[in-house]
């Protein structure tokens, strides 16, 4: 097994976890900031602080979610990618494919300008398709 492409996952894994983190942090103090007090609710979900907190504070939360959604397949594709082999150049798309995602995130989370959004989206997209392609043609 090849199993320097994981490291690259392990780092969006890690990258995922710092945005939980920073999440939390911008959550909270807007929360209280907008007379919320947590221990007086029950049940709830983070969609419910839609339109209640600023836009910004939200960001995060949306780009965590996001980070929940496509990279689940560039981990798969990490994992087949490291059982079947792969050439250095897919272990390239796996570091460019990480750090699309890491920009994306800073963009979303700090600007959040659609256009610029959605192209690091679409090129961390096509890179995954890449990435599939090979893992596909290795595993045959």
């Amino acid at each position: 097994m090849q199993t320097q492409i994981l490291v690259p996952a392990a780092v969006l894994i890690i990258w995922s976890l710092v945005m939980l983190l920073w999440m939390g942090a911008a959550r909270f103090p807007a929360m209280a900031r907008a007379g919320i007090r947590l221990q007086e609710r029950t049940g709830g979900r983070g969609q419910d602080l839609e339109g209640v907190l600023e836009p910004s504070v939200n960001w995060k939360a949306h780009n965590y979610a996001h980070l929940m959604e496509q990279p689940t397949l560039f981990y798969a594709c990490v994992l087949i990618l490291a059982l079947v082999g792969y050439s250095p150049l897919v272990l390239v798309a796996a570091w460019l494919y990480v750090t699309l995602r890491i920009a994306h995130s800073l963009w979303q989370a700090l600007v959040n300008t659609i256009p610029v959004r959605f192209t690091l989206f679409m090129l961390s997209s096509f890179v995954l398709l890449f990435m599939a392609v090979n893992a596909l043609v290795e595993a045959l």
